[in-house]
């Protein structure tokens, strides 16, 4: 992520100075250097509205002022914006008030008497800094806006997904983690006659036998490890004597932390089908 010279030399600045003289000086600087947009106050009480309304990427403050000092200004600036940045680079001839400013929030600061040189590369790398922390806060609102879109596309496509499947197939089924049914659609329950607790777990206390263990017993393990399944045909002999085939397609569900959640699937019962 790079900034373009020409961003920097039209980035908004502001000079804070009562002083004329300074102002003169800075302006006339910055102008030779090629900056296009700066603006200059001698009254500290208008940066609140000027910053309010141009949002300057740079504003440099002189800290002894009447009236209004510049901590005052930099205090004002905290809770005048919703910027979390407070783009200020401080003017100032007390050494003593330099790291005062900085744990104020100040940037940096440059000296008076003017070292111009000093000033202008000073200027320019905090206006580098300064775009590149716009542009990544432009950044993650796009990615954050990007996720928001694709989580909702998702949720549809998931709704649609299960709406087809549930025209498609006697039931849509869910598993957790530990292979208990946490969502059932259709009538599972009532065809199987039976309270499950697992596709292929143990069978409950209660439960009917008759299962086909062997392919019960593959249903497990590819279950155990985690595996996709299609159109997987399994059977039980009722008491009667009659056999129920049941046909079921299935996939294992991670979370974002590519953890494993559970089984969701679709089945029909074979034997109605005839």
């Amino acid at each position: 992520m790079t900034i373009a010279e020409s961003d920097i030399l039209n980035a908004g600045i502001l000079i804070v100075d009562d002083q004329e003289a300074n102002v003169t000086l800075l302006r006339q600087m910055l102008a030779e250097a090629g900056y296009t947009s700066v603006d200059s106050t001698m009254d500290p009480q208008q940066v609140f509205t000027l910053h309010r309304k141009n949002a300057y990427s740079l504003i440099l403050l002189d800290l002894q002022m009447p009236k209004m000092d510049g901590f005052q200004v930099m205090e004002g600036l905290k809770t005048n914006s919703s910027d979390s940045y407070l783009p200020v680079l401080v003017i100032t001839a007390q050494p003593g008030h330099k790291l005062r400013a900085l744990l104020a929030g100040a940037r940096d600061f440059i000296s008076k008497p003017f070292d111009l040189v000093e000033v202008k590369t000073r200027i320019s790398n905090l206006l580098e800094v300064r775009l590149l922390y716009k542009k990544l806060e432009e950044h993650n609102a796009f990615l954050e806006q990007t996720v928001q879109e694709r989580t909702a596309e998702l949720r549809e496509s998931e709704a649609r997904y299960r709406s087809l499947t549930e025209l498609a197939s006697d039931w849509y089924w869910e598993q957790d983690e530990n292979g208990n049914f946490t969502k059932v659609s259709g009538p599972v329950l009532e065809m199987l006659g039976i309270q499950v607790d697992t596709l292929a777990g143990e069978s409950p206390p209660g439960q009917m036998p008759g299962w086909n263990e062997e392919e019960r017993t593959t249903l497990q393990q590819l279950i155990a490890a985690r595996q996709p399944f299609l159109d997987f045909v399994f059977s039980r002999t009722n008491n009667d004597g009659s056999l129920q085939r049941f046909q079921v397609s299935g996939e294992p569900m991670f979370n974002q932390s590519c953890r494993f959640i559970g089984y969701r699937g679709i089945g029909v019962e074979l034997t109605a089908k005839k």
